[in-house]
């Protein structure tokens, strides 16, 4: 039996997958569509794919090696032979692949306000769905000050008794930048009460991080300032929407009129949930994509799922990963809380950072893993 095992290792090798690490490309500036990229590549071959600092790509193993080829510039006759023998597949398939693969990213290149995580039918590897060398994502409470009192009492405000400078904030940014963390959250509180929120946006942006906005939206119903937002290179908005609120209906407006990827979030209440259908119908002749959804109170996990089913029913996607008030009541979690189940315990897809630089491993979780201004990354990601 030995021998036989011995055999088929000596001939049928298990293929390696490529070196983990970081790979980039950018197209010269005469390109028909000039474009970036970025490549992590984790030990176990899969990877993430940043395109122009504003779209993520989890790729499976094979998918990696057509996008590190094509960062490196390797002609398609030499990608063709390298898959070929690695795989042991025709080269004229490997070729016809490798062509699928480029002519798919290139529509995506040449598509503008796209969701930040798009496949395009893409084979990837699913997000979470193991564990990485590194989070897909860092959200940033830049503050826990908010500019309206209906989330005054969600925002922990009395676990931090400093704020970051912006100098130190860029700092945490190059940080998770050098760690190969392509996505970054501003939130808070309200962030936009940062005066230097457009810095820090503009600073990512430069790295080749990808950014979002979660935001109550008020400011944004100043022209100028969500244009000077989109100038610095935000990618992604998530506005907490409040029905009973003009400026905040007005604010989803004036967002949708910007080449930018908009969520809106509803916090449920009784009273919002009896409304879902008329609010949605609201949002969706707004055309906004996606949803997300949370309950201030789990007693109303019916209301939640009514919500959600509202949404499919409107073709509306929901997101339901990101750091708004009450995060832990979404309708994910609390299906998979019912049927005895979670995400990994190892997936750490994101990690949180409070105003003071304080990480936990995601809002509302009160462990502080370290301080991320102070403590090296290493040590911060290898606690448990």
């Amino acid at each position: 039996m030995k021998s036989i095992r011995h055999f088929f290792d000596r001939f049928f090798a298990p293929i390696q997958p490529l070196a983990a690490g970081i790979y980039t490309y950018q197209a010269p500036p005469d390109a028909e569509f000039p474009y970036r990229l970025h490549l992590r590549v984790e030990p176990n071959g899969n990877s993430l794919l940043i395109v122009n600092a504003s779209t993520v790509l989890h790729l499976n193993r094979t998918a990696t090696e057509y996008a590190y080829h094509l960062i490196q510039q390797t002609p398609k006759t030499e990608v063709a032979s390298t898959i070929a023998k690695r795989y042991q597949v025709p080269e004229d398939q490997a070729l016809n692949d490798f062509n699928n693969f480029v002519a798919k990213l290139n529509i995506l290149i040449e598509t503008p306000d796209l969701d930040p995580i798009t496949f395009l039918g893409f084979d990837r590897q699913d997000p979470y769905s193991g564990s990485s060398s590194a989070p897909y994502r860092l959200d940033c409470a830049l503050t826990y000050r908010t500019s309206d009192e209906i989330y005054q009492d969600v925002a922990p405000q009395d676990r931090v008794d400093r704020e970051l400078l912006c100098e130190e904030w860029k700092t945490i940014l190059d940080k998770a930048w050098g760690a190969g963390i392509p996505q970054i959250i501003f939130t808070g509180g309200e962030p936009t009460l940062r005066p230097d929120l457009k810095d820090l946006i503009q600073h990512a942006e430069n790295l080749g991080q990808v950014t979002g906005l979660l935001t109550d939206g008020l400011r944004l119903t100043t022209l100028e300032y969500i244009e000077e937002l989109l100038q610095c290179g935000l990618d992604h908005l998530m506005i907490m929407l409040d029905p009973s609120n003009e400026q905040s209906w007005e604010a989803v407006r004036d967002a949708m009129s910007q080449d930018i990827y908009v969520t809106v979030h509803l916090t449920l209440t009784q009273e919002i949930s009896e409304q879902i259908e008329d609010l949605l119908d609201q949002l969706q002749k707004l055309e906004v994509p996606s949803i997300s959804l949370s309950i201030g109170d789990p007693t109303l996990k019916d209301y939640l799922e009514n919500a959600r089913q509202a949404v499919m029913d409107h073709n509306m996607q929901l997101v339901w990963d990101l750091p708004v008030p009450y995060s832990q009541f979404n309708p994910v979690a609390l299906e998979l809380s019912e049927s005895g189940e979670s995400l990994p315990e190892n997936h750490r897809a994101w990690l949180y950072v409070e105003p003071d630089g304080d990480v936990l491993e995601q809002q509302g979780k009160p462990e502080v893993l370290g301080n991320l201004l102070r403590d090296s990354w290493e040590e911060i990601w290898k606690q448990e």
